[in-house]
């Protein structure tokens, strides 16, 4: 039921529990460990379609030169219905506490999927596993044998 209405899937990994109420915080999903490692989901429409590739320069330049965050590396994944996308691996240091923040984009049915994790560092490595299997297990495509016009309609009812 907590899932109604999402243009996505996403499994809760053991350890943490899904927050309710995120959607004034223009996120769809959000879970977090009992010592503050968050996961969320964010989506946007994409109406000019743009790819991932776009989507990932953009991420990138906007947390660089704004919000100060490093750019530790880039991954290709895939999310767990087939959808091709990039997690970056970002790093920052506030108040002299070194910060992790994950960030995995995926374009699908004219919408942006931004998949998150962060924390301090120490906290983040220590859930990293469970942050990857939440990660993971994200869909953003239907999985309807129905025409893709419906299914692009009916998607929300997940």
């Amino acid at each position: 039921a907590a899932a109604c209405g999402r243009p996505f899937k996403v499994a809760t990994a053991p350890g943490f529990v899904e927050l309710e109420g995120q959607g004034n915080e223009g996120y769809a999903y959000r879970a977090t460990s009992p010592e503050g490692v968050v996961v969320a989901v964010r989506v946007m429409e994409d109406e000019d379609r743009a790819d991932v590739g776009f989507w990932t320069k953009s991420i990138v330049l906007q947390m660089r030169d704004v919000s100060g965050y490093a750019l530790v590396r880039t991954v290709d994944v895939t999310s767990r219905d087939g959808t091709p996308g990039k997690r970056l691996e970002l790093a920052h240091d506030e108040d002299g506490k070194p910060y992790i923040y994950w960030v995995t984009v995926y374009t699908a049915q004219g919408k942006l999927f931004i998949v998150e994790a962060g924390a301090p560092k120490d906290l983040f490595e220590r859930s990293q596993a469970s942050v990857e299997w939440t990660m993971k297990s994200v869909k953003v495509k239907c999985d309807t044998i129905v025409s893709p016009v419906l299914a692009s309609r009916t998607c929300n009812r997940w």
